[in-house]
């Protein structure tokens, strides 16, 4: 079987099966990719995120130098993109960052990170006083931010120009794909927990506003998951909340009422802001990170789901290790038949 005569698919079309798609286009030139999803672009959880590069403390693979892997190889991927004229194309932004707490110095450190972007320092007196009074601990950090309001579509557009083809369809089970695809990469998200009865799949709720504020160009964090994180495009992300195992969808009164107190508590200027949207995402989360390959019913499928909060940002490190288990995968096949 060469490159040629491999028909594979992705299942799921947010941050994680389109990242996927674009390494297998690279990798795999004559394959004969398909994308299979029941919702694409907006309709994704990956376009509620703000998708700004800073991982979690949490965030977790199979072991700790996996974990730094994927982070590292993610930051690397992004830097290809951001440093061609089709970076804001593709939403990405440089974008510098500050983080805030006035309880506990731990929360402004981030060993995942502190080495990999090009700064990351303690801030002096006078950054304290950038945000009011009360704040004892900080750091600044430059990172980037990815838009995937930008990125799914420049992904879906290069793809389908290269000979991809795009399915709305739902997936309810690995059998019905078995007559038609040598190679199945399950980028289903939260979509997953009944794909797989992945029992350790859960929930993570999250709400953000959108309010528009050109004028800022920076990124702010304080203590309770508050953040402010500015966009390409003048409108800027206020957060959030984390909900353990909740799957309600609607957008909440008290959440939003929260969220905008802690905000304007961080920014006081933001109260002159105009609201444009409320978006609440159900994030995937699993601990550890599912990137695995299985044979369910007869069908070689490579994982690549349970993310959490950091689909965005780690989802090209992810893709590529699931992009090399899928080619050994196809690589067995071939020795089998000869």
């Amino acid at each position: 079987m060469d490159d040629k005569s491999s028909k594979i698919a992705i299942i799921g079309a947010g941050v994680v099966g389109m990242t996927v798609a674009k390494i297998l286009q690279r990798d795999l030139r004559n394959a004969n990719i398909s994308i299979l999803a029941d919702a694409f672009t907006q309709d994704t959880v990956s376009c509620v995120a703000a998708g700004i590069f800073r991982p979690g403390t949490s965030f977790r693979g199979p072991t700790k130098e996996v974990t730094k892997k994927w982070i590292d190889e993610s930051w690397y991927f992004w830097q290809d993109i951001i440093k061609t004229s089709e970076a804001q194309n593709a939403g990405l932004m440089t974008l510098s960052s500050y983080i805030f707490s006035k309880e506990n110095y731990h929360v402004t450190r981030n060993h995942l990170i502190e080495k990999l972007v090009p700064v990351y320092r303690p801030v002096d007196e006078d950054e304290l006083k950038l945000c009011g009074e009360g704040w004892k601990y900080g750091s600044y950090f430059s990172t980037i931010k990815i838009g995937c309001d930008k990125y799914l579509p420049w992904v879906e557009k290069s793809f389908t120009e290269n000979g991809g083809k795009i399915v709305r369809e739902r997936i309810d089970n690995f059998a019905s794909l078995r007559s038609e695809f040598d190679l199945v990469f399950n980028c289903t998200g939260m979509g997953a927990k009944a794909l797989c009865n992945d029992y350790d799949l859960v929930p993570l709720r999250g709400q953000v506003i959108k309010v528009r504020v050109p004028s800022l160009k920076m990124a702010f964090y304080g203590d309770y998951d508050t953040y402010v994180i500015p966009g390409l495009d003048g409108v800027a992300t206020l957060g959030g909340v984390r909900q353990y195992d909740s799957y309600n969808r609607e957008v909440c009164k008290h959440d939003t009422a929260a969220i905008l107190e802690r905000c304007y508590e961080l920014l006081p200027f933001l109260k002159k802001s105009e609201i444009v949207a409320e978006k609440v995402g159900l994030r995937p989360h699993r601990v550890p990170v599912r990137v695995e390959p299985e044979i369910i019913d007869g069908v070689k499928v490579v994982h690549c789901y349970g993310h959490g909060g950091y689909g965005v940002m780690c989802a090209p490190g992810t893709a590529l290790d699931a992009v090399q288990m899928g080619c050994d995968m196809l690589k067995s096949n071939i020795r089998s038949k000869i």
